[in-house]
């Protein structure tokens, strides 16, 4: 029996970009394929979509619109002009609908940040997938749509709707990290120009560019390198970088490696990383590193002997030896969520920002989807700021109260206390171990993605959608600074109601088109799951192969989040040379229990309606 065809929602939100001012519907695209990217910008998740779906949008840019439709977690990505500044940021260059109070997010059932809707040239929904990875399912399935609607008659090839923003001339674009160099002078990752910049110890004088300025991963020469979006830089221990060959390290994000640069010559190199985004299974072996699969590394800490990678993309930490040029996973099981402990086994959400205590013996991290500071030291993790995926706000006070808003960078002080740059509060935030309190240095700033000390005690803070470093005040840390306490809040997607007892946990998986489930290494799918509080699971937690699950929810409990993540293995159908894919999501499902709420959860992992 064919299932009924379920026509696509008209689109409206609070302003269109990329389109000159001009609103758009699908009324009025009727005869192309549209497919809508339900994203939020700060899930580096999403940020992986927009880079599959460049691709696509060039081979089939006749036929094809991609919309994006931002529906926002942080309370700062509701702001129009935070939206407008993502949009430029990461070279967005399709049309992109802001929907702050995610009403096209439920008018089309989203579930997880990214969600990906195609619609047909007819205005029905065809396929819905959730997650990353999905490019070449959806290649096969425009295909397809492709066939059909130029049998019908009903596809209209031409150009689109896209209509790009004037550039901006400034000295810098959106810079995300920088180091300081010996004498004075300081490298920064001019992440929207896809370059490295040298500045005068004036901190607005360039002295050097490196990089062409375009995306890519050629290595070479000054002027011929091309870097993808980068982010963190790290000065390797002089006797390291003698026998590396290199001074710095790159954390190149959107290309997944890491680069070397040769600081005098100005030579870049890859130093780790095959190119290809991680999607594989958790171990932690050593790998030759320049065949290891890495995920959006963010930013770097030399730590415990080694580099130490702050890998985004799969909420882990890395690690990488520049002298026996290997790699291997260091912390996190690719769970994004909020677990202290013993490393390796513990629950990072993308980590972004890393700074080693003067005496080396502790690790500070910001881990920015939790809105943490947390700390790594003696082999196990602890969490000083931060309550879960879904609370933040700007509270100071004590750290067991205080509050942060996806925090980006992090900087540790000679005295012992930490300096975090937080991002979505405009704040540059003090924490004190002495006195276990949280405190604010300077507010007011557009986004801070970095905050460096440089040798004779000038703080800079790199103010990323500002496009400029920024120097604090002299004496701006022997201040008492600010107490502030401000909102408290809590990310609010509207929860799915749940009976309390037992509850059926059904991952839904169809393989794209021309795939099957591939067996031939081990189970084709897995499935963990657990939940906050964890008293919330009675029992169904764990890990295991099947994509269907009994859980027990306890009626004392009455509200939460389950977090799901299921992968599923495929490989091309019929094919002699078959490629292997994997297929991943995590959700992180809100709930509240109520006697009236369903007895069934189903999620879907890649769902393809029939046409």
């Amino acid at each position: 029996m064919t299932a009924p065809r379920v026509r696509a929602p008209e689109l409206n939100g609070r302003q269109w970009l990329n389109t000159g001012g001009r609103e758009l519907s699908l009324r009025e695209l009727r005869g192309r394929i549209v497919l809508l990217d339900f994203w939020t910008f700060c899930c580096v998740n999403c940020l992986h979509v927009l880079d599959e779906l460049r691709p696509l949008e060039e081979k089939y840019a006749e036929v094809l619109v991609v919309i994006g439709v931002h529906s926002p977690k942080f309370a700062h990505e509701r702001e129009p002009a935070a939206v407008a500044a993502a949009v430029e940021r990461y070279g967005v260059s399709h049309p992109v609908l802001d929907d702050p109070e995610l009403d096209m997010w439920q008018q089309y059932a989203a579930r997880a940040w990214p969600t990906l809707v195609l619609v047909d040239p007819e205005g029905y929904v065809v396929a819905t997938m959730a997650g990353e990875g999905h490019a070449d399912g959806l290649a096969r399935e425009i295909d397809q749509l492709v066939r059909t609607h130029e049998a019908k008659g009903t596809l209209h090839r031409g150009d689109g709707p896209y209509l790009p923003p004037t550039p901006a001339d400034t000295t810098l674009r959106f810079p995300g990290k920088a180091v300081a160099l010996d004498d004075g002078a300081l490298l920064v990752s001019d992440s929207a120009r896809h370059q490295l910049v040298e500045l005068e110890p004036d901190g607005e004088t360039v002295r050097r560019r490196i990089g062409a300025g375009e995306r890519g991963g050629v290595d070479g020469s000054a002027r011929s390198a091309t870097f993808n979006e980068p982010q963190g830089l790290l000065r390797l221990p002089a006797d390291v970088a003698a026998v590396a060959g290199y001074d710095i390290v790159v954390a190149d994000t959107v290309n997944h490696l890491l680069r070397g640069l040769e600081y005098a010559t100005g030579e870049v190199r890859t130093v780790a990383g095959s190119g290809r985004q991680w999607r594989s299974t958790v171990d932690y072996h050593p790998h030759d590193a320049h065949a290891v699969d890495l995920s959006s590394p963010w930013d770097l800490a030399w730590y415990d002997g080694k580099v130490i990678v702050a890998m985004a993309g799969i909420h882990q930490l890395w690690w990488f030896d520049p002298v026996t040029r290997t790699a291997g996973m260091y912390a996190g099981t690719t769970v994004e969520s909020l677990r202290d402990g013993p490393i390796p086994d513990v629950w990072l959400a993308q980590p972004s920002g890393l700074a080693t205590s003067v005496d080396g013996d502790q690790l500070w991290i910001a881990d920015s989807e939790t809105s943490a500071l947390r700390r790594l030291a003696d082999g196990e993790l602890r969490t000083v700021v931060g309550q879960g995926l879904f609370d933040f706000g700007q509270v100071d006070g004590a750290a067991t109260d205080a509050l942060l808003q996806h925090p980006l960078g992090v900087c540790a002080l000679a005295d012992g206390s930490v300096l975090v740059a937080d991002t979505y509060n405009g704040a540059v935030r003090r924490y004190d171990p002495a006195t276990d309190r949280v405190s604010t240095v300077t507010d007011g700033l557009a986004e801070p993605s970095d905050v460096l000390v440089t040798a004779d005690g000038t703080v800079w803070v790199v103010e990323s959608a500002a496009h400029r470093l920024t120097r604090l005040a002299p004496g701006a840390l022997s201040a008492a600074g600010a107490t502030i306490v401000g909102a408290r809040r809590r990310a609010e997607r509207p929860p799915t109601l749940i009976a309390p007892g037992a509850l059926s946990l059904e991952v839904v998986f169809t393989p794209a088109p021309g795939q099957k489930l591939d067996a031939s290494f081990g189970p084709a799918t897995r499935l963990e799951v657990s939940a906050d509080p964890p008293e919330l699971l009675l029992d169904g937690a764990g890990s295991d192969t099947g994509l269907t699950r009994r859980l027990v929810i306890d009626p004392a409990v009455a509200a939460g989040v389950l977090q799901v993540v299921a992968q599923a293995a495929t490989c091309d159908a019929d094919a002699e040379h078959a490629a292997c894919h994997l297929t991943r999501q995590d959700w992180g499902v809100p709930v509240r229990i109520d006697p009236a709420g369903a007895g069934r959860l189903p999620l879907i992992l890649r769902g393809v309606d029939a046409h």
